[in-house]
Order: structure tokens, then sequence, then C-alpha cells
């Protein structure tokens, strides 16, 4: 039960930290003027700097990457639980 606790925090802290990110991408895509690709790509991951060109993103992508592999250790960790409930009976 408590390692159904632990994953189950772990997955929703990263999902929120995922979908925070999102949110705010989303929000701050209104005031982008340029960019390449996807938006919502580009305002979380940005893009390489060229001379004096300034970019426009907010540079997330750390944060995001970390979120959702929070995410997919706390669903492993359900997945995990619940076959070892599943099977042990």
């Amino acid at each position: 039960m408590k390692r159904t606790v632990i994953g189950g925090f772990i997955m929703f802290g990263g999902l929120f930290i995922t979908l925070t990110i999102i949110v705010v991408a989303t929000l701050y895509i209104p005031n982008m003027r340029s960019w390449s690709g996807s938006q919502l790509w580009y305002a979380i991951f940005g893009d390489i700097q060229y001379g004096n060109e300034s970019v426009q993103s907010l540079f997330l992508g750390f944060p995001f990457v970390i979120g959702v592999l929070l995410a997919i250790l706390g669903l492993v960790i359900l997945v995990i639980e619940y076959l070892e409930k599943s099977f042990l009976k």
C-alpha cells in the first residue's frame, strides 16, 4: 500500500509539472513573434540563437522532461504494484 501511494504522488507530481508547463507555454504563445516548427514546442524548448537574434522562448525543456520522466516512473511503480497484487492472490 505504501508503494502505491508513493507511486501515485510521483506520477501526479510529474503530471502537475508537465501540465503546468504546457499551460504556461500556451498562454505565452500569443506573445511570440517568430518561431520555427510547432509554436508549443518552440515555446517550451526554444531554439539556437543566431547572432543578435532574440529567442522568444521560455526554455523550460529540462523541467518538462523531468516532469515526463517522473510521470512515467510513477506509472511504472503503480503498474508493478497492480501486477504484484493481481498475481499474488
